[in-house]
């Protein structure tokens, strides 16, 4: 059985930025389905759980640091259903996609999964970019609408389905998201 990334981009978020409150109307949306798709993943043995998350500019910050500054932000109701389990990988990043500047991409490969499932915010901006980097390394891509948040629905509608026709991804339910 193929082995599935699971990566959660972005979710540690302490929502005081531009367009914090038109995305938090949109994260409530998906919050619920992350947090159970979050929970199966990490209990299935072909899925391995992967959190990718902006640094928001501290580059001294560690994984316990960007939890807690999401935890004391405004809208922790978003941030508690979502935290990362202890045992999973944590990459902090700097720009909006999840390989720019991490070790994603050597993950993946020292764990040899060609598949990816993208999940997270913002779907017009570091799915997107996530996405087009996987394609560009030849990774699998599946997103799951329902486990995508985005600020312009149009935007977000519109990046579906770029990656979907222009990189190949699969765009699936959560419920279906992590089958073989």
């Amino acid at each position: 059985m193929e082995t599935i990334a699971m990566i959660v981009m972005d979710m540690l978020n302490p929502y005081d930025h531009d367009d914090a409150e038109t995305l938090g109307k949109n994260v409530e949306k998906i919050v619920g389905p992350l947090a159970r798709l979050i929970e199966q993943a990490h209990r299935q043995d072909d899925v391995e759980l992967i959190y990718v998350n902006d640094n928001h500019g501290d580059f001294a910050a560690t994984r316990d640091d960007i939890e807690e500054t999401a935890r004391k932000g405004r809208r922790p109701d978003l941030v508690e259903p979502i935290v990362p389990p202890r045992n999973c990988a944590f990459l902090p990043k700097v720009r909006h996609s999840a390989f720019y500047g991490t070790s994603l991409e050597y993950l993946l490969h020292r764990l040899n999964l060609r598949r990816v499932v993208l999940t997270g915010q913002v779907t017009e901006q570091c799915v997107l970019y996530s996405a087009l980097d996987a394609y560009i390394r030849h990774f699998a891509i599946r997103v799951a609408p329902d486990c995508v948040a985005h600020i312009h629905p149009d935007l977000g509608e519109a990046a579906l389905r770029m990656m979907e026709r222009n990189m190949g991804a699969e765009i699936l339910p959560a419920r279906r998201i992590l089958e073989a």
